[in-house]
């Protein structure tokens, strides 16, 4: 094995590593989920359900910044921890130095298509007639904020990568409480409507990413000199076919999301509740839902550093023990969450406004049936991840596909035709039991493979250890 004595990733007790680097980590991910849902609570008090519809066909561009995101910021985050395992100390500093270059020029690229085909790209993401005035104002704001939610969310990755996930939490927090007290002010306060809750978004955004900018200049594992930002194609290939496990697992959340939304909004049509209920329903509960999804995916965040470093330095029983350690807090705490939606949706839903009974009938429907499998689709997200932080992104890529496109998506265009509005609900449960027993199988295949490595390094390390 690699000597790791140098680093603490190699040997402190891994329940340790898990608390200092998951803990943030979750609180970082939810920080990004409550960015969307304090924007739906204030838009919903003061608004109305046609606002919270708005900020459902705005969730696509929001997914497709985290896309970016996390394929330059957990590639390049993975690449150097890996890459520091083996104790190639003078490659590391690229990973990083590259990675935020390509999430500064992505985040602006996004930015400019978004505002030069906004009205064109609502169309796509399924905005009926009374809420396409909404989702204009507000994502025309927010768009120009992309650049920063890019950066943050992917360089908060590369924060966390330099042993510093309180740092990579401080930086998302901040942005988030700003963003939440200019929508009190700005929303409720000045009543400037969803434009309040866009600027409000932006300030925080932007506040955050300074934040960020200012810890890489204080880079303390390696030295960060202008060299490392100057971009490599080889480097930045390295990091986004790492990267890509989590990015396609974000690019098919988008492409699902807009064809769910396409389909909330032709079917509604065609039942007793009409376009925009579904629409704001979904919008909502999707986003309750994100909260629990950001505890089990800053699991599998926090446990990136641990599984890439001690597989580079051939650790395999570290590996194993992080893994099964935020399988196990994951699920549970899925199970919680699955409790709580099928005990309280209406209670939940209220907090985000009132609504006629057709509203709360078809919330209510929806996240109990829509959710039921939540429990179980929490193994997906850390097990993809995991295949990412071992440097085999193929296997990640390949899972984070499973739920959203090679199940999901085929389901929700079949079962609609025969079953209508209820269709596009049972969709959810359907794809997430079986993409759940996909994601075991090739954990348990994964982990033979992995023993069976363990054991001829044993092997190896027996026979030179052999007296002559």
């Amino acid at each position: 094995m690699t000597d790791t004595n140098k680093n603490f990733l190699g040997t402190a007790p891994v329940k340790d590593l898990m608390i200092k680097f998951s803990v943030p980590s979750i609180i970082a991910m939810m920080v990004g989920a409550l960015y969307n849902i304090v924007d739906q609570f204030f838009i919903g008090q003061k608004v109305g359900f046609l606002g919270n519809a708005a900020t459902n066909v705005a969730f696509p561009c929001s997914t497709s910044c985290i896309a970016l995101a996390l394929l330059f910021g957990i590639g390049g985050a993975s690449c150097f921890n890996l890459h520091m395992g083996k104790g190639e100390t003078e490659k590391a500093p690229f990973f990083i130095g590259n990675s935020a270059f390509m999430l500064a020029m992505s985040g602006l690229v996004l930015a400019v298509i978004t505002e030069t085909f906004l009205p064109k790209l609502l169309v796509i993401f399924g905005a009926p007639e009374d809420v396409m005035p909404y989702a204009l104002e507000y994502v025309g704001i927010t768009a120009l904020g992309f650049p920063f939610l890019v950066f943050t969310t992917g360089g908060c990755h590369l924060v966390r990568a330099d042993g510093s996930p309180r740092m990579s939490m401080l930086c998302n927090l901040t942005g988030a409480l700003i963003n939440t007290v200019l929508d009190a002010v700005f929303v409720m306060g000045f009543e400037w409507g969803m434009k309040g809750a866009a600027i409000a978004t932006v300030i925080g955004q932007i506040v955050s990413s300074c934040l960020v900018i200012i810890y890489l200049t204080r880079f303390k594992t390696v030295k960060l000199d202008i060299s490392a930002f100057m971009p490599r194609m080889n480097v930045i290939g390295m990091i986004a076919s790492i990267g890509m496990a989590s990015f396609f697992n974000q690019i098919a959340m988008m492409i699902v999301q807009i064809v769910l939304n396409n389909s909330l909004t032709r079917y509604g049509a065609l039942s007793s509740y009409g376009p925009s209920v579904p629409l704001a329903c979904a919008g909502i509960i999707m986003k309750v839902n994100m909260i629990v999804f950001s505890v089990v995916i800053g699991l599998g965040q926090g446990t990136q550093p641990i599984e890439s470093f001690n597989y580079g330095a051939k650790n395999y029983a570290r590996v194993r023990q992080a893994y099964r350690m935020a399988l196990t807090v994951g699920t549970t705490f899925a199970v919680l969450a699955f409790i709580m939606f099928q005990t309280f949706p209406r209670q939940i839903i209220n907090l985000f406004g009132e609504g006629s009974p057709e509203y709360f009938e078809f919330g209510i429907k929806f996240m109990r049936t829509f959710l039921f499998f939540t429990w179980l689709n929490s193994m997906q997200p850390i097990t993809s991840t995991f295949f990412t932080s071992i440097g085999k992104p193929i296997k990640g890529v390949f899972l984070s596909l499973t739920r959203q496109i090679i199940f999901f998506l085929p389901l929700l265009l079949i079962l609609p035709v025969f079953f209508g509005i209820d269709g596009v609900i049972w969709t959810g449960p359907a794809a997430d039991f079986l993409s759940g027993i996909v994601t075991i199988v090739m954990a348990i295949l994964e982990f033979k493979d992995m023993k069976k490595l363990e054991d001829a390094e044993n092997a190896s390390t027996l026979l030179t250890e052999e007296p002559a």
